[in-house]
């Protein structure tokens, strides 16, 4: 055989690719891969981890939702009940994942009544209800209970993101009944140029959805949620998760938190319909358009105090959405608190754990949130 022409220094074989060591960013990601699999081996060693610490009773029920109130009731004769209304789309249990990180755990320490309405699952029948049947008349109903139980004329109502867009509905329907009103991330325009969610909602084919499954499985928008960020649902996962490494507490709060991720509910047919139709593509609330069970609701109706909690780094309720509300709600007493944060991180950042709650007890007590 002929011999190259070419002459290297050195003899011998090339080091295997185990033998060579790794530098720069091969080996950074060489090390993230191996703490990852030391996370995950401790995650599988760990029980599933507990949500909802916070004790609570059922005290109504219909259909799929269930209303719940916290604590042992000895609050009822010092406040007004606080009813706190959920969004369809994940559960309700983000505003009580574990005791340091409980909104509802809060508000009852600083002396709320405080009272949860959560919509469950929905069941086969519900894909034919309005969303009038299957949302508002039964948070009537829920409404009745708390009343009842809380021994009282009226109550508090705080509606949490979509749950919000539901309060200020039900509030226009019995305004009798509300003393204060809380909307917390809450769409109120459907329409505003950085609304990517809402771009997406008004061109999905939702009748063929609830033509083909009846309700809609859950998995179909928690995919379409996690799609708005994929950066941080995917490498921002991982680095969390790999923060977490070696410390089962922290592992353990960085699994409570995905498992409120991927515990998505079906959403109920013809509800779901509804709610597209008339908010994501009509905007009725802005436009002035909503009819409901025959009657025409108008922002400009209100009356109650209202307060509006937005998130300004909200990418899935943009802070131009929420904050449309004090041009709409002219008749209101309206104010506003910013917090410096995400959709989530309302919820469960350190900071939130004060601020949020401190500013909803200032405002049920009748002072403006600092």
């Amino acid at each position: 055989p002929r011999r190259s022409a070419v002459a290297c220094p050195g003899t011998g074989a090339a080091p295997s690719p185990e033998a060579r060591p790794m530098t720069g960013p091969a080996a950074d990601w060489q090390a993230l891969a191996g703490t990852l699999a030391g996370a995950l081996g401790m995650a599988a060693s760990l029980p599933p981890p507990a949500v909802g610490p916070t004790p609570r009773q059922r005290l109504w029920a219909e259909g799929g939702a269930a209303l719940y109130r916290y604590g042992d009731g000895a609050r009822t004769a010092r406040s007004v009940p606080l009813l706190i209304v959920y969004s369809f789309v994940n559960r309700p249990y983000l505003l009580d994942l574990e005791p340091d990180r409980s909104l509802i755990a809060a508000l009852l320490a600083r002396g709320r009544d405080v009272y949860l309405l959560d919509w469950g699952t929905p069941v086969a029948a519900d894909r034919h209800r309005s969303l009038v049947d299957y949302a508002l008349r039964p948070l009537e109903r829920a409404v009745d209970a708390v009343l009842a139980a809380g021994r009282s004329e009226v109550h508090d109502l705080m509606g949490v993101c979509q749950g919000g867009t539901l309060a200020l509905c039900h509030t226009l329907r019995r305004p009798e009944r509300v003393r204060r009103l809380i909307t917390m991330v809450t769409p109120v325009d459907f329409a505003t140029p950085d609304d990517v969610l809402a771009a997406y909602a008004r061109h999905i084919d939702v009748e063929s959805l609830v033509a083909t499954f009846g309700n809609v499985p859950g998995g179909f928008l928690r995919l379409g949620f996690q799609s708005l960020k994929l950066h941080g649902n995917t490498l921002g996962k991982l680095l969390t998760l790999a923060a977490a490494a070696g410390t089962p507490d922290q592992l353990e709060r960085v699994l409570r938190t995905e498992r409120w991720v991927a515990d998505s509910p079906d959403q109920a047919g013809q509800p779901f319909l509804d709610f597209i139709r008339c908010f994501y593509r009509d905007n009725a609330l802005v436009k002035g358009s909503l009819v409901l069970d025959g009657a025409a609701l108008s922002l400009a109706a209100l009356r109650v105090p209202l307060l509006n909690l937005y998130a300004t780094r909200d990418h899935l309720v943009p802070p131009a959405s929420s904050r449309a509300l004090a041009n709409l709600a002219t008749g209101a007493d309206y104010r506003e608190h910013a917090f410096d944060g995400g959709h989530i991180g309302v919820y469960l950042s350190a900071r939130a754990q004060h601020e949020i709650p401190a500013a909803i007890a200032a405002f049920l007590a009748g002072g403006r949130p600092s």
